[in-house]
């Protein structure tokens, strides 16, 4: 239980008992999350509808689907098929056109969309005088599409008749898309078998606009009348003249609908969109975080061990979250991939609202009499959005690779990180004063612990309220950011999107004055309650408000930052304590009269571009990367920032959980991501701390967090051996600190995935499609395998390859074989992290207190000797790690190849680039070296070789340290004193 003044964020609404007084009955007691707090589909009226329709269509073989195209309404030109669906609403003949485009993209994309077309005025007309837009929200892709829309004007009509047209399109022609007409559906192929196929099970609905038919009012009862047949007439009456999706279709919570107390107006009425994706032939799919679950997503109806729910996409404050669920999180990614041994497709759906996906499979045989054998299986997916455009795009593949490459032509790259970012950031709700702070520094400094970001919960603000500190315990802010400054070190403040609704708090009365805050059904500003208690929302939508917001972070205006200050973007969701499902109406309306209900799911987007973009330049001549950390996300959140898993608990199963989850980030697009080392609730045991710092080594996003009710867990309290295991963990994630940086480099690029499922990194092999607790770093070849599990002091890993593998810290061989499982050693001080052969990897091996002391350090180079014994690659990309000046050529990319022929090792430029005009930060560089080459799996031939370098028109020698194999152990060599210029081309010779 919170006591009064331990007020703050973080938790979930029901934590915020400090406000009891003043909400009294609003709030329960904290506990985890309650199942029922959020809707299951059956509770969200247009899931329930779209699930029935779906057992109507299955159940009546005889169904025909509604939807068809007009044969003479087809179009196309340039790449692009335009034409319009008639949708039959009824037996009367009554239909709703829908026009539809099929645009075929230069990258091989194709994208489906279908509108509504606008009908005469009083069909659209809104329940009473409600002020929300009357059009289908269409400016998503103003959010989160960045480029690839370039159309393919090579793309071809190869056949077309009065039933269907098919259009050759993408690299060689190899993709096709049959548009079938009546019923609509679209066949997608790749070298002419089909892979995707829409509508195909018919299950294609567009809740169409319609007026509200009210009931004629039930006639005066006359005495001694039961009721219950005028009220059955006047239901029956309504229901008559309204047309259903399929007969017995719910009607109830078309125009209004309840949960939780709360009271959705729906001014309107059902306008949701639906559609069947079919995969044919994949069994496996991933993608569409966050939820919590296996990385190969379950089934959702039917069968034992299927989930019952489809999983949902509605951004929430999720208070102790449960494991193993297709229940909502804190963000949404509507990008799925399907894979099989040798290909991978998927789709991405571009919508904004309250998402369910329904996941099925089934047995494909095209021989009746086989009883499975020789079958495929087919893995269904039904998508239900409430409203919006019917908007997808479908990519062929055929690698994992291209499915990120295309998407991320979408919607942008990962964010090139401060270089700080990739360290260790060390955070608790709450320090509670700025000596706090301080001595938290100045104790990671006496245990020899490096971290790089101190993070400040609410806790620091004078009395809820952002852009200002609390008088008393952060009395000396300047104080404090010049401490961590003079250790290489950042501080993180929390602002979230309400602003605490008080007189006298300039912050407020401008949100107020300017009109840039969310408003109510009615157009008026709407309050909510949220940690300063009565509160309104930045409408981050609003030009305006993201040009204001970024005035609050002219350092000018928020005294006590500094350069060092950076911002964390918690409760963007929104959360809303007292609305629906602890987040807002559903009918508020946003800058352009856009529904709650149209944007939700952008909402934290929005928010955190707002805050990316302001700490851009928070003075004259200052252009930064910035760092925001998110909690809400969706399709496009990459470019911004780095993004956690939420409120995870203390326990051994949300360790364990964490891995899939983060793999899912990584694998959707959004890799700068983790989880809260530790466990944001509750008290680890020591064990369970310890482990968790040696996974978090390995998240891309590294973070220690810990709720208000914790106990105190620095490092330094553990005690040892913990403390000193502990340290090892982050003393090795910082070495590896130029591998993580490359690596976020070709994120940067390509939105490669920092780490790597199996699937990914082998999509030939089944066996590691489902695997989803080990998993590669970048391109080093490191293959690491947390231990998540209590009392655990040996691992199964599965190895994918006939490569070679070494125990990363002992060079030890290990025995094994492509496709075998190897049980592995890994006491408590000892990390699972096995080296493939084949890989030059860059550390840094000094020991620092932070990256940025770090930053003149020289490198040393890692060379993983392949199964051929001669050949091995690797790459380093370097900047000056806080600026853009990168995009300007400022930096060094070097390629390093093993020729075992030639017995050379060598740097080159890695994108053979001509001289760079060098400014100061790479003339600086130029005096950092490579210090040490250590070379794993050395042949025995190099033993006593004299070692030389040639660089820059000198040749020199270094020494040469050999160590031959030992039992188990591969032979290893250690060339020391190698001297050469980390940024020029060089050849280290074995003579």
């Amino acid at each position: 239980m919170l006591g009064s003044g331990q007020l703050s964020m973080s938790g979930g609404w029901t934590a915020y008992l400090c406000l009891a007084s003043a909400l009294t009955g609003l709030f329960g007691p904290a506990v985890a999350v309650k199942e029922h707090d959020f809707k299951k589909c059956d509770q969200a009226g247009f899931c329930k509808r779209n699930r029935a329709f779906a057992d109507h269509v299955v159940a009546n073989t005889a169904w025909e689907s509604p939807y068809n195209i007009l044969a003479d309404s087809t179009s196309f030109k340039d790449g692009q098929l335009q034409a319009t669906i008639l949708k039959t609403v009824n037996d009367a003949g009554e239909t709703v056109r829908l026009p539809i485009t099929v645009s075929f993209l230069e990258s091989g994309t194709a994208r489906v969309t279908v509108d509504e077309e606008k009908r005469h005025k009083g069909e659209i007309e809104l329940r009473g005088d409600s002020k929300a837009r009357k059009q289908r929200y269409n400016e998503a892709e103003q959010w989160v599409i960045v480029g690839g829309l370039t159309l393919d004007k090579e793309a071809k009509v190869d056949y077309q008749d009065n039933t269907q047209i098919t259009v050759q399109y993408g690299p060689e022609s190899k993709f096709e898309a049959t548009i079938k007409f009546a019923p609509f559906s679209i066949d997608f192929k790749r070298d002419g078998e089909t892979h995707i196929k829409l509508n195909d099970k018919g299950l294609l609905n567009m809740e169409h606009w319609r007026p509200r038919i009210e009931a004629p009012p039930a006639p005066e009862k006359q005495e001694g009348e039961d009721s219950s047949s005028s009220e059955t007439e006047s239901a029956e009456t309504t229901a008559a003249q309204v047309p259903e999706a399929y007969p017995g279709e719910d009607q109830n919570t078309w125009w209004e609908e309840s949960f939780g107390g709360n009271t959705d107006s729906k001014p309107r009425g059902p306008e949701s969109v639906a559609l069947d994706i079919s995969f044919v032939g994949y069994d496996h799919i991933y993608g569409i975080p966050s939820h919590t679950g296996p990385l190969s997503l379950r089934q959702t109806r039917g069968g034992e061990g299927n989930f019952q729910e489809p999983y949902r996409m509605y951004n929430a404050d999720v208070f102790e979250y449960i494991l193993d669920s297709p229940m909502t999180l804190y963000g949404s990614i509507p990008f799925l991939q399907a894979h099989r041994k040798d290909s991978s497709v998927g789709i991405f759906w571009l919508n904004a609202a309250e998402t369910w996906v329904d996941i099925t499979k089934e047995k494909e045989s095209k021989n009746p009499l086989a009883l499975g054998i020789g079958s495929k299986t087919n893995t269904n997916t039904h998508w239900i959005s409430e409203a919006g455009l019917l908007d997808v795009f479908v990519f062929l593949g055929p690698t994992p690779q291209d499915l990120i490459r295309k998407y991320s032509e979408l919607t942008g790259t990962t964010a090139m990180p401060q270089e700080f970012s990739l360290g260790y950031h060390q955070c608790r709700w709450n320090y509670v004063s700025d000596e706090d702070v301080k001595d938290v520094d100045r104790k990671m400094d006496k245990f020899n612990i490096p971290y790089d970001v101190i993070w400040l919960d609410i806790e620091y603000t004078d009395d809820k309220k952002y852009f200002t500190w609390d008088g008393h315990s952060f009395a000396d802010p300047i104080g404090m950011g010049k401490q961590l400054e003079s250790h290489g070190r950042q501080l993180v403040a929390i602002i979230d999107p309400h602003i605490k609704n008080v007189d006298g708090y300039k912050v407020s009365e401008e949100l107020k004055s300017q009109k840039l805050a969310v408003n109510n059904k009615d157009g008026e500003i709407f309050e909510g309650w949220c940690w300063p208690g009565s509160s309104h929302w930045v409408d981050a939508f609003n030009a305006a408000a993201r040009k204001w917001w970024a005035t609050l972070f002219k350092y000018a205006r928020f005294e006590g930052s500094m350069r060092n200050t950076w911002i964390w973007n918690d409760m963007n969701e929104p959360s809303v304590f007292n609305g629906p499902e602890t987040t807002m109406p559903k009918d508020n309306l946003h800058y352009g009269n856009w529904e709650h209900r149209d944007i939700h799911n952008l909402n934290g987007l929005t928010f955190h571009n707002a805050t990316f973009e302001a700490l851009k330049s928070r003075e004259a001549g200052e252009f930064r990367r910035p760092f925001v950390l998110t909690r809400s996300f969706f399709a496009g959140s990459q470019r911004l920032g780095a993004m956690w898993t939420g409120d995870n608990q203390a326990a051994w199963d949300h360790l364990e959980g964490s891995i899939p989850m983060v793999l899912s980030q990584n694998i959707a697009g959004f890799p700068f991501s983790g989880a809260d080392v530790g466990g944001f609730f509750g008290n680890p045991e020591k064990e369970l701390l310890t482990r968790w710092y040696q996974a978090g080594a390995f998240y891309p996003f590294f973070r220690a967090h810990a709720h208000i009710d914790s106990r105190r867990r620095e490092p330094y309290l553990a005690g040892e051996p913990y403390t000193t295991i502990i340290a090892a963990a982050l003393r090795l994630r910082y070495s590896l600190l130029p591998s993580w940086y490359t690596a976020f480099r070709q994120a940067y690029l390509t939105n490669e995935p920092v780490i790597k499922p199996m699937f990914y990194t082998h999509p030939n092999e089944e066996a590691g499609f489902a695997i989803d607790d080990q998993f590669f770093v970048g391109n080093t070849g490191l293959l690491a395998k947390p231990v998540t599990q209590k009392d655990k002091e040996t691992v199964d890993i599965w190895i994918p390859d006939n490569e070679v593998y070494y125990d990363y810290f002992t060079y030890d061989i290990i025995p094994s074989s492509k496709g075998k499982t190897v049980t592995l050693d890994a006491p408590l001080s000892k990390i699972p992290l096995l080296m493939q052969g084949g890989h030059i990897f860059a550390r840094r091996d000094r020991p620092r207190r932070s990256s940025t002391l770090m930053k003149w350090d020289d490198y040393t180079l890692v060379v993983t000797v392949g199964k051929d014994g001669k050949t091995a690659e690797g790459d380093l990309y370097i900047d000056d790690g806080d600026s853009y000046e990168f995009e300007k050529g400022q930096y060094i990319y070097r390629k390093f190849i093993l020729d075992g022929d030639a017995k050379t090792i060598s740097s080159i430029d890695g994108e053979d680039r001509k001289k760079v005009k060098e400014g100061d930060w790479m003339k600086k560089m130029h005096q950092v070296t490579v210090d040490k080459i250590i070379i794993v799996g050395a042949p025995a031939s190099w033993d006593k070789q004299e070692v030389t370098v040639e660089s820059d028109g000198e040749t020199w020698t270094a020494t040469l340290e050999y160590t031959p194999a030992g039992k188990g152990r591969a032979a290893f060599a250690v060339v020391k004193k190698v001297g050469a210029r980390i940024g020029a081309d060089w050849k280290v010779s074995f003579a």
